[in-house]
């Protein structure tokens, strides 16, 4: 697990991937969005679109998607995933069946995190 950011109210963490994929997780252990206060609500949803939008730019993705579902950790989380439609799994989500084998070409991963630090 590597953190790229982290405050008092969130941490994002890279999702090692074909795909650029990050999720911001609560530092709180809440179960539901609904359970976060007004703060961290707010945290979550400027950090989120920050990465949308950096996504968007740096990467030129066919589509993002943003999912949250985790059952497994204590703490409210987002999934936001660039998509392609060579990625393996594209149109089906990430965690579906495979479509085909990837021969994606992206851009740095790397770059991409330091451009969104600066920006987080």
């Amino acid at each position: 697990m590597s953190i790229i950011f982290k405050n008092e109210l969130i941490r994002i963490e890279i999702e090692e991937s074909e795909i650029p994929w990050l999720k911001i997780f609560t530092q709180e252990e809440l179960k539901e969005f609904s359970d976060c206060d007004i703060k961290t609500k707010a945290e979550i949803l400027r950090a989120l679109d920050i990465v949308e939008k950096e996504m968007i730019n740096y990467f030129n993705p066919t589509k993002i998607n943003i999912a949250s579902f985790g059952n497994y950790v204590p703490h409210v989380h987002f999934h936001i995933m660039a998509r392609f439609e060579e990625d393996s799994y594209f149109p089906e989500p990430m965690w579906g069946k495979k479509q085909r084998e990837s021969n994606l070409k992206l851009a740095s991963f790397k770059d991409f995190y330091t451009i969104l630090k600066n920006k987080l």
